[in-house]
């Protein structure tokens, strides 16, 4: 079964750093494009960034070099650093897996596994 754990989030100051992590376990995760999404109460799941096991990664317009997605196929991890945080950046962060080959899937729609989630809140 496939399972997504996402960790490391938590309260940081504005303009401060900070890196969640996600273990994937239960999948062949080394061809599974992987990606983050967050999510804030009243609001739909966006998209963040993602990253497939092959190229280069790709990111929303709004992370303009302040968000870094990498990953680790051998050790099925996933991270997101995040720098020059502002208080909007204050989220449920969620890590996602898509099985749709290399797409630059933004819509979570498109991600068939979901870990539970981890909160960022930036304060100002």
């Amino acid at each position: 079964q496939v399972q997504l754990v996402e960790s490391g989030g938590g309260l940081v100051q504005a303009g401060g750093s900070l890196r969640v992590s996600c273990l994937a376990s239960g999948g062949p995760f080394t061809t599974y494009t992987m990606a983050w999404f967050r999510q804030v109460p009243g609001k739909e799941r966006e998209f963040v960034a993602g990253v497939h096991w092959v190229g280069d990664p790709f990111y929303a317009d709004f992370v303009k070099d302040r968000f870094t997605v990498s990953r680790d196929s051998g050790e099925n991890m996933v991270w997101l650093q995040m720098n020059s945080l502002k208080p909007e950046d204050s989220a449920i962060y969620y890590c996602a897996a898509s099985t749709d080959g290399i797409k630059l899937n933004r819509r979570a729609v498109e991600y068939r596994y979901w870990g539970p989630g981890t909160q960022v809140t930036v304060a100002s």
